[in-house]
């Protein structure tokens, strides 16, 4: 079910729920939406209260145009748990959502119970990243949502899954087509000036998941899985690149299930 709420801070953020129980919250990459989600959530959602929220500046959220930051996507996150008063949700990240998971698990631990990176990575830009995020900044304020993520959407997938799964891939760039300028032009500098957060995966003693594909273009396994500690669990999803949950949502809704139950 499609829902929206008002923040205390005057952000809007639209959502999807679905189910009941233990609370899982979804936070999906740059450009992208909840409807990334729209495969997983129904086989999430027969055991757990499932909520895929829209971060501000994409899908149906506001898209003010200020400075945005990791941790003030975090914050909007904080107050949006608050507002629904959720205990200790389960918070799974793709990609920026990664990011964003990370800086919500340092500054808000308490409103966790565990916590998971999805193709997603605790390092921050390099400098030729950090050029680059300048350069697609550049691209949208002089051409729009259209050639940039014309250019994107491709890459995230696998390659032998660009002609297998058209309608996910066409999926995908509609989404991205609908993102509003300002909220990704604001949400790359905002990626390009986040902090290592490698220590919150090294400190935490919450329950991890880091899943990674295979055949990921835009973050490889490597720079998912950065610490290998007692509580963080490691999945690899054969043959998928940087869309898992629309790439492999069975294997990825298992590796979900698996996690969440072992507590």
């Amino acid at each position: 079910m499609k829902k929206e709420v008002q923040l205390s801070n005057g952000i809007k953020i639209a959502y999807v729920e679905e189910g009941t129980g233990e609370s899982l919250v979804l936070i999906h990459g740059f450009c992208g939406s909840s409807s990334y989600w729209h495969k997983l959530v129904p086989l999430l959602s027969k055991t757990h209260r499932v909520i895929a929220i829209d971060l501000r500046g994409h899908g149906n959220s506001s898209a003010h145009d200020e400075p945005y930051s990791i941790e003030r996507f975090a914050d909007d996150l904080a107050l949006f748990v608050d507002e629904l008063g959720l205990a200790k949700i389960h918070l799974f990240g793709h990609s920026l959502g990664g990011y964003v998971t990370l800086a919500f698990a340092n500054q808000y631990e308490d409103k966790l119970a565990s916590f998971g990176l999805v193709h997603s990575t605790p390092y921050p830009d390099d400098d030729a990243a950090k050029a680059n995020r300048d350069k697609g900044a550049d691209n949208i304020r002089q051409n729009g949502m259209e050639p940039f993520i014309k250019a994107l959407v491709p890459k995230l997938f696998a390659p032998s899954h660009i002609e297998t799964m058209r309608e996910e891939v066409q999926l995908a760039k509609e989404i991205g087509f609908a993102t509003s300028p300002v909220g990704a032009v604001q949400t790359l500098i905002a990626m390009r000036d986040r902090a290592d957060r490698n220590h919150v995966l090294q400190e935490t003693t919450l329950p991890v998941l880091l899943v990674a594909g295979t055949e990921d273009q835009i973050i490889p396994a490597e720079k998912t899985f950065t610490v290998d500690k007692n509580n963080v669990e490691q999945v690899l999803l054969p043959d998928a690149g940087h869309m898992g949950m629309v790439e492999s949502p069975e294997k990825m809704a298992e590796a979900f299930k698996s996690f969440l139950n072992r507590k």
